[in-house]
């Protein structure tokens, strides 16, 4: 692969002050997403829920984790995954077995827990690939099974959405008009973190509206710094330990399905990027330990799922700065931040109409990401096979709203819409005849769901 020109692949050339700067601007692009993530879910689970700086720690040193993994090659920031979201409000939902006369707080370590076991997951699937190869892996998750489950999981947090905004409209409605206006029109760094905008342009609408006297419709203040005020400039993260439930893991795993997906997707963007095929040199096996061990770490210590960051992907494309080392003093960055709990409760201030409108767009991406998946790679609906299979995902995993309970063995067992939708997806395409796809056929249509073996240059495609 010809390397990319006037790209700077070791950013030792530009002296220290200029690669702190760039890894701060590295810190800034996965910042505003990230933190998003333990906002949202504090929102489930009534402000018991994740911690920002629990998430912070845990994006860092998964970061320097999954660099380890890769023999230091891969320029690539892990952090906290969106796709968990719909497992994490599932399992705030919970009211049947042990979770019955739970607190919010107490079921929070059991989703951590289907954290590290979907994280063991990635681990499982790169012994295969290293055994048996890519190519006969994905045969059995083809775009007709993982579009409609990526579908499913931004479709099933749209409610949440919408309550959140409801709480203050005018709010959410600076929020969304913000991250869509850069988002657009943005130029340079401004266009790669809009939703970062989106979140301090409309906090600051909320300071003023405050500072006017003005509260929400339900006559409630509109930011409480309570929690600021009393919260130190130094001290530990809030670390928790997992716990394990059969449950809470049904829940939780197969989203590792979606987010494995992610990963081989932006392990080809990254390498089209920075001109180097990273999927072959460290290996896709490699990348997926990387990202399994930081995941698995990150649930075991009460944080988020972990997965690789498209927004940093943009700042290599705007920076051409491609050396590794700039990524690995983001992460630093990020470790020493979760060492500032004021910083953490100022974060979490943040009113949930804003979260409402950020959500808005977010989760409609999450499911427009699944039907780009279905779109580009053809899929063909006029025949009766592929409608079936996304017939079946999208009502399993849209219509199971409280999921299936079941017990085994004296054991309350519930699968989630999301697992259920999952396994007969995958099952169904494994069964019903007359396959239509099959991987490495068309390479530019893999290349753009993200899983060729040889990423497309831009000048291939010009």
């Amino acid at each position: 692969m010809n390397e990319r020109k006037d790209a700077i692949r070791d950013a030792r050339t530009l002296g220290v002050p200029k690669m702190l700067l760039l890894g701060l601007q590295h810190m800034f692009a996965m910042f505003g997403a990230t933190i998003l993530v333990p906002i949202l879910v504090n929102s489930y689970f009534e402000g018991e829920g994740l911690s920002v700086q629990v998430t912070l720690i845990c994006a860092g040193l998964g970061t320097l984790f999954f660099h380890l993994c890769t023999k230091l090659k891969v320029p690539a920031f892990l952090g906290s995954s969106f796709a968990f979201l719909g497992g994490f409000s599932t399992i705030a939902q919970l009211d049947t077995g042990i979770f019955a006369d739970m607190t919010m707080g107490e079921k929070l370590p059991y989703a951590c827990g289907g954290i590290v076991v979907a994280g063991a997951l990635y681990l499982i699937l790169a012994l295969v690939i290293k055994v048996v190869g890519v190519k006969k892996v994905m045969r059995f998750l083809p775009p007709v099974v993982t579009g409609p489950i990526i579908i499913c999981i931004g479709l099933s947090l749209a409610p949440s959405a919408v309550n959140n905004a409801s709480t203050n409209w005018i709010l959410a409605l600076i929020a969304l008009a913000v991250i869509i206006i850069f988002n657009i029109w943005g130029k340079g760094m401004f266009r790669i973190i809009p939703i970062l905008l989106g979140v301090v342009i409309s906090y600051a609408a909320a300071l003023i509206m405050q500072a006017a006297g003005l509260t929400n419709p339900d006559g409630s203040a509109i930011l409480n710094f309570t929690e600021v005020a009393s919260a130190s400039w130094v001290g530990l993260p809030p670390f928790q330990l997992c716990k394990f439930n059969l449950t809470a893991i049904l829940v939780m795993a197969p989203i590792a399905l979606a987010t494995m997906m992610e990963h081989i997707g932006d392990m080809s963007a990254i390498s089209a990027t920075v001109g180097e095929n990273f999927i072959e040199d460290p290996g896709l096996h490699r990348t997926l330990i990387g990202d399994g061990l930081a995941t698995a770490f990150a649930g075991m210590v009460g944080g988020p799922a972990n997965t690789t960051y498209g927004e940093n992907t943009g700042v290599l494309e705007l920076s051409r700065v491609h050396d590794p080392r700039v990524i690995r003093i983001a992460a630093v960055f990020a470790v020493i931040l979760s060492f500032i709990p004021k910083i953490a409760e100022i974060i979490g201030s943040m009113p949930s109409a804003i979260i409402g409108g950020v959500s808005f767009m977010l989760y409609g991406m999450i499911s427009a990401i699944g039907v780009r998946n279905v779109v580009e790679n053809h899929v063909d609906f006029t025949k009766s096979r592929n409608l079936i299979i996304a017939a079946v995902i999208l009502v399993s995993g849209l219509g199971f709203s409280n999921g299936l309970t079941f017990t085994i063995a004296g054991t309350s067992i519930t699968l989630t819409g999301l697992a259920i939708a999952a396994l007969a997806g995958i099952i169904l395409n494994a069964i019903l005849p007359g396959k239509d796809y099959h991987f490495g056929d068309d390479p530019k249509a893999d290349a753009n769901r993200g899983l060729d073996m040889n990423p497309i240059q831009e000048e291939d495609i010009q």
